[in-house]
């Protein structure tokens, strides 16, 4: 069987980035969906204690996932932003619970974990 941790990440971070990269551009495109039905109201309440908009925390969260999917999409920074973005996505069941949609989190949660710990380029077991 062929095999290679270089192909295997390649493919891990492309397909995770399309992902990030679809989502993060899409909260520009349609904020007020975003807002109605994934931004917590607790969240906007927060904001809004700091004169923060809720189009901008919207427009936040879409930089910091297009910021993750073009470190993915790149290959740099890989390590810190796949944390970032792992960490971003185990808080979203404290806010909604466990459902559907939610639980397909845990796949990209998985897949981020992954390559926050792929092994170096230096250690050569491949």
């Amino acid at each position: 069987m062929w095999q290679s941790l270089r192909i295997s990440q390649l493919i891990l971070r492309l397909s995770l980035a399309v992902v990030f990269l679809w989502f993060g551009i899409d909260k520009f495109f349609h904020p007020g969906y975003w807002l109605s039905v994934w931004v917590p109201q607790s969240i906007v309440d927060i904001a809004a204690v700091f004169h923060i908009s809720a189009n901008a925390v919207v427009f936040s969260i879409g930089v910091m996932e297009l910021l993750v999917g073009i470190s993915l999409a790149t290959n740099m920074f890989v390590g810190l932003f796949a944390l970032i973005g792992a960490l971003f996505l185990i808080t979203i069941p404290f806010f909604y619970g466990l459902s559907e949609a939610i639980i397909r989190d845990f796949g990209l949660i998985g897949g981020l974990l992954a390559l926050v710990f792929w092994p170096s380029r230096t250690f050569r077991n491949y």
